[in-house]
């Protein structure tokens, strides 16, 4: 097989994949009234059938790149796809909210196994010189997948029924499954360990939260189990930092987070995911519960929501390379936060569709404008050799973020609102869109602690013209001449350059 053939095939499979997974997160949003008034459940069970496919994947994200590297990328690729499979199919014929918030989880589980080795496989076989358009176009796909989804889940549910979101999933599942061990070439990274144990503790802290959050919001925050929830996750927690700190192989360095950039941007990008993830569960129920939507409608009345990041985040990362990080950060995360507030002050039930429009692009701008800057930001905040596990940590910490938004947002939304009548659960929409107003507001507050970053810019040249030192950081005085720079030729990662 010659190498660009290979190269075609690794790419058509690893977009696939990505896109079968953006998809996902996404398509079940429109249809989850419909789900909840055909399984007979309730606000609270709906935060878990949303929230259990990107928990299982924070959780289980950073093990997935370790399978592949110590049992070889492509079988565990094929593995993970498998259990993606097997999920989506198990959540197509689901007889209960139980069964399908596991199917949710072992979807998200598979998800975190081949994803991040679907980008390791297209790196393999990508010429260096080509990765970077290669990795955008990539990027694309799952943009895409993203953007379709509440509309493809609006279509379906409204045509065929909510369970065909998940039977899409199977006949392309079936057929990566099949030709992978044909069709990509096996690749292995350095021999890594497992983190049994960073996994068992970070998978108590997350959960014990996220359950006591989305059962507070229907039961109250006195219940014991609520109180015993909270503080067994907290332990968890703080037992996860204490081993990480001491593990040989850990699944999440401590000492990443001691960098002021990495720490920061983390942060920012958590109340980010938090605010964006939360306002988009509660936008599929104000259209649909509350003002009588059909899941068609509701998926194509979010399009200017959901299109706006695949027009501004290729220009966000251009705008980054002249303005550094920390203002488009700062702009992204406050335009969510503003977005989430006007729809909370125009929600009623008479409401036109027009007055939401505002609200709807304000939301879908700010996440075009923060994605492409807060990946430069963390993966500048570390040296270059730390770059692929500060990535996976930072997709962590973001998925954690969009858990809690749901969670906490939906607890807001199940203990004001009611299901009897639309002003009624609109009442408690309200507040929980002012919780994700507030949520951006001090997304706004961790963004101006993050140290600006520009994409990388020439090398300064001697006298003779030659490239001194590869890509560099600019010269300490902004020149990009030989003679009028001072500073020292500091060789930083691919993705950084400028920082104060």
């Amino acid at each position: 097989m010659t190498d660009a053939r290979r190269f075609r095939r690794t790419f058509a499979f690893s977009s696939s994949a990505w896109f079968l997974f953006a998809l996902d997160r996404l398509v079940v949003t429109t249809a989850v009234p419909a789900i909840r008034t055909d399984l007979r459940t309730d606000v609270a069970d709906t935060t878990w059938i949303v929230n259990a496919y990107p928990l299982a994947f924070a959780v289980l994200l950073l093990s997935g790149a370790a399978l592949g590297d110590r049992f070889g990328r492509r079988r565990m690729f094929t593995l993970g796809m498998a259990i993606f499979t097997g999920g989506s199919a198990l959540a197509a014929v689901a007889p209960s909210v139980e069964v399908l918030v596991a199917a949710r989880a072992i979807q998200g589980a598979g998800g975190a196994i081949f994803t991040p080795l679907a980008l390791a496989l297209l790196a393999a076989v990508t010429p260096p010189d080509r990765r970077g358009g290669v990795v955008g176009a990539w990027g694309a796909v799952g943009g895409l997948g993203v953007a379709a989804g509440p509309l493809v889940g609006g279509v379906l549910t409204d045509t065929a029924g909510w369970r065909w979101i998940f039977w899409i999933d199977v006949p392309l599942g079936v057929l990566l499954v099949g030709l992978a061990p044909r069709w990509l070439v096996e690749s292995r990274g350095p021999h890594r360990k497992l983190d049994l144990r960073g996994m068992v503790l970070v998978t108590a802290g997350i959960l014990g939260p996220v359950w006591a959050l989305v059962e507070a919001g229907t039961t109250g925050w006195t219940r014991w189990q609520v109180s015993a929830a909270l503080g067994t996750g907290a332990l968890a927690l703080a037992m996860f930092v204490w081993w990480e700190r001491r593990a040989a192989s850990p699944m999440l360095p401590m000492r990443l987070f001691t960098r002021r950039a990495f720490s920061t941007a983390c942060l920012a990008a958590l109340l980010m995911y938090a605010a964006l993830f939360g306002a988009l569960f509660l936008v599929t129920q104000l259209l649909q519960t509350g003002l009588g939507a059909d899941p068609l409608d509701a998926g194509a009345r979010m399009m200017p929501m959901v299109v706006m990041p695949m027009l501004l985040t290729p220009l966000s990362g251009v705008l980054a390379d002249r303005w550094g990080t920390r203002p488009l950060l700062v702009a992204g995360v406050g335009l969510v936060g503003l977005g989430a507030a006007g729809l909370a002050v125009v929600a009623a039930p008479d409401v036109s569709y027009l007055a939401l429009i505002p609200a709807f692009v304000a939301v879908g701008a700010g996440s075009g404008v923060f994605f492409a800057p807060v990946t430069v930001a963390i993966l500048g905040g570390v040296d270059a050799t730390e770059q692929g596990i500060a990535s996976g940590a930072a997709t962590a910490v973001r998925e954690v973020g969009a858990v809690l938004g749901v969670a906490l947002l939906g607890s807001v939304l199940a203990g004001q609102g009611e299901l009897t009548a639309p002003d009624r659960f609109i009442a408690g929409e309200v507040p929980a869109f002012w919780g994700a107003a507030a949520l951006g507001v001090a997304g706004v507050l961790a963004a101006l602690a993050v140290p600006t970053f520009a994409a990388r810019r020439p090398a300064c040249r001697g006298p003779d013209g030659a490239k001194l030192g590869g890509w560099r950081r600019s010269c300490s005085n902004g020149s990009r001449s030989w003679r009028a720079c001072s500073g020292p030729s500091t060789k930083r990662g691919p993705a950084t350059a400028r920082r104060s």
